[in-house]
């Protein structure tokens, strides 16, 4: 299992930001604070072929010039082929065991999960991390299961605590505390950055947040 700072970890793709520039989200977001990256690049607007591949490389490189891991949602072919920090996957992706074999030992591997049974196998496949939510309510994915709130990340966290926790789904400066205090190493976030006025400024709010908590940044 790779270690790899989860504290405030930023999530999004071109479709989150449809009104503006999402690379200069993204450079805003990365002076702001954020710890990690994941290209989420999903949905019916989303880019495909030469233009996602490009997107992509131009987020990985504004990444890698402030030395935070740049993780990719689901597509293990463009990962490999851009050499990215890890892949992320979901419960409806490639299993996580046939990802782990795919981008070899040296890259990050997260998975989503719902359950005690689904961080199981994630360990067992090798996850360097685990995602959990929506712990609240949220609009970002389409495909958001029904809000978990934190008991669940609790359980998880008690019976693995080596097992780094995400929490997501409409994390915010103001309540992300009692995410954190569950047994969270970090919070995940999509629109409390993507769709903020000042995404810098965004960041920055729940990077201090983060720290109250008592987790120093």
């Amino acid at each position: 299992m790779r270690d790899v700072d989860l504290r405030v970890y930023f999530i999004m793709g071109s479709v989150n930001v449809p009104n503006g520039n999402p690379l200069k989200v993204l450079e805003q977001a990365l002076h702001g604070g954020i710890t990690c990256f994941q290209l989420r690049e999903k949905g019916p607007d989303a880019l495909q072929g030469i233009e996602k591949l490009a997107f992509a490389k131009s987020c990985q490189q504004l990444c890698k010039a402030f030395g935070v891991p740049f993780i990719v949602n689901d597509d293990v072919e463009l990962a490999v082929l851009i050499d990215a920090d890890g892949v992320h996957v979901g419960q409806d992706d490639l299993s996580a065991s046939v990802v782990s074999s795919k981008i070899g030992k040296g890259k990050l591997l997260g998975v989503s999960v719902h359950s005690v049974v689904e961080a199981t196998i994630a360990l067992a496949a090798g996850a360097d991390y685990i995602g959990m939510g929506p712990v609240y309510q949220t609009v970002s994915k389409s495909d958001a299961k029904s809000v978990a709130g934190t008991s669940r990340i609790s359980e998880v966290a008690a019976i693995f605590p080596e097992l780094p926790i995400v929490g997501i789904g409409g994390i915010t400066p103001t309540n992300l505390d009692v995410v954190m205090k569950s047994g969270a190493s970090g919070v995940s976030v999509i629109s409390a950055i993507a769709n903020a006025k000042n995404p810098e400024a965004a960041a920055r709010s729940i990077v201090e947040a983060v720290q109250q908590v008592g987790v120093s940044i």
